[in-house]
């Protein structure tokens, strides 16, 4: 059985292939595909803002479905950008891995960057 991060890169990869194909998109250089993604993950963004009830002044109700939609809509543009940069699942995992502990280390003020210990002595 597939690791299911590398079977979201696969199906993500078979995707964006498929897409590129039907629609008859251009040939771009990675980066600016990073370019047009980042900005449908900031649209995408602005529609988990709406399905999570961000109004504070109206009184609305969170649509768990909605927001758990526009989340899955994130991570597709996510994974997409990690594979036009070359960026495998692994390499997502171990940079990840890498960075939780840097956070926690932070935290406990072991890192060498300043201003990040929770309680400072």
């Amino acid at each position: 059985m597939q690791d299911k991060l590398e079977h979201i890169f696969y199906l993500q990869r078979l995707f964006d292939e498929d897409l590129i194909k039907r629609r008859e998109m251009p040939d771009l250089p990675w980066h600016e595909w990073i370019q047009k993604e980042v900005l449908a993950i900031v649209a995408e963004l602005g529609e988990l803002l709406d399905e999570a009830a961000f109004k504070w002044w109206k009184e609305q109700e969170v649509n768990r479905e909605g927001v758990k939609e526009e989340l899955v809509d994130i991570l597709h543009f996510f994974i997409s950008m990690c594979i036009k940069a070359d960026i495998s699942a692994e390499d997502l995992y171990q940079a990840y891995l890498k960075k939780n502990q840097e956070n926690f280390d932070r935290q406990d003020g072991l890192s060498m960057k300043e201003g990040y210990m929770s309680n400072p002595q």
